[in-house]
């Protein structure tokens, strides 16, 4: 294990890592906006509230502060389920809960063409949230439900699988159905945006967030007995029933809500656990924990800022932008002969 100051060296240089990438994303954009006004507009010093101002302020700042939620959220929900199931290609999703989620969104979007009660619900931004939060509590109470019974972690990942299998098969039911406009708006949803929140959406996000990391928190002691098994983990006091519950609900309560917010956003939730680890060359998750959220945090806000394009209105999927970062470092991580947990 290092030594504390090259920890302490790993954190100081995250920590500007997220200040130089957040600072980055913001003056990035289709108008140019320079480093002063960013700070001026942040610090109120000097307030002109001009274009610049509201652009910062109503947009970019919020936009910003979704990509830090993001990475971070996601990262330690990937760390949450790599641990829990001993596997480094556990992701987030793993438990279907975004599964979960596209299918209450699908319900929304494609099944207004055979439930037109939902039709009028589509013109309004809080329902897709809303759809999203039901469809992954369903299939949360779903796995909570099996938690409580089995033993083996390994049958809750098939469990989770099952579920994605069946909200994936009513999905392609439901778009055999919808009309061409309802399915192309499906799929722009699927391509996941950090930009479409407003500050009480941002609000509700960053309340639910700070829950999920809580829960994550309070499980790192558990977390480190479980790297060598739930029967060590037991010997060494650990209530697994409740610790196993408390990883999921974590887990849950992050993946549910991005997802719902900021729609599904792959490989981040995959890569960064692997990062951290390697950055740091440890698994203990008093340190691997706040690493993964820094480290998503600078990804995912690197990630938005390329994927606009400089001076122009165009903007890349996310989702296009985080597989491409994202699935080189998976591919890595198999052709590692390096052991990474």
């Amino acid at each position: 294990m290092k030594s504390t100051p090259k920890y302490s060296i790993g954190f100081i240089l995250i920590s500007l890592g997220i200040i130089g990438a957040f600072l980055l994303n913001i003056a990035s954009g289709s108008v140019s906006i320079s480093f002063g006004e960013i700070i001026d507009s942040l610090s109120n010093i000097n307030i002109n509230k001009n274009n610049h101002y509201i652009i910062i302020t109503e947009y970019r700042l919020p936009k910003a502060l979704t990509a830090l939620i993001v990475g971070s959220g996601l990262g330690v929900a990937g760390l949450l389920m790599q641990t829990f199931f001993r596997n480094p290609l556990a992701g987030p999703y793993v438990l279907g809960l975004s599964s979960g989620a596209s299918l209450g969104v699908a319900l929304l979007i494609l099944g207004s063409s055979l439930f037109n009660s939902f039709h009028f619900l589509t013109s309004h931004k809080w329902s897709y949230a809303i759809f999203a939060c039901l469809g992954s509590f369903v299939v949360l109470s779903g796995v909570l439900a099996v938690a409580t019974r089995v033993k083996n972690s390994n049958s809750i990942l098939i469990v989770g699988l099952m579920f994605s299998s069946i909200a994936s098969a009513i999905v392609s039911i439901l778009s055999y159905f919808a009309s061409q406009a309802e399915l192309q708006q499906y799929v722009f949803w699927g391509f996941g945006s950090l930009g479409n929140l407003s500050w009480l959406e941002l609000q509700w996000l960053t309340a639910i967030y700070c829950i999920g990391i809580g829960l994550g928190i309070f499980s790192i002691k558990a977390l480190n007995g479980l790297l060598l098994g739930e029967s060590y983990a037991k010997s060494l006091g650990h209530k697994i029933l409740q610790n196993r519950i408390i990883i999921i609900l974590s887990t849950s309560l992050l993946t549910g809500v991005i997802t719902a917010f900021s729609g599904p956003i792959a490989f981040i939730g995959l890569a960064i656990p692997y990062l951290a680890r390697q950055l740091f060359s440890t698994s203990n998750h008093k340190i691997i924990f706040p690493a993964v959220i820094g480290i998503g945090a600078i990804v995912m806000l690197l990630c938005d800022t390329l994927a606009q394009f400089p001076n122009n209105d165009l903007i890349l999927p996310i989702n296009a932008i985080t597989a491409i970062i994202g699935a080189p470092i998976v591919i890595l991580l198999l052709l590692s002969n390096k052991k990474v947990m």
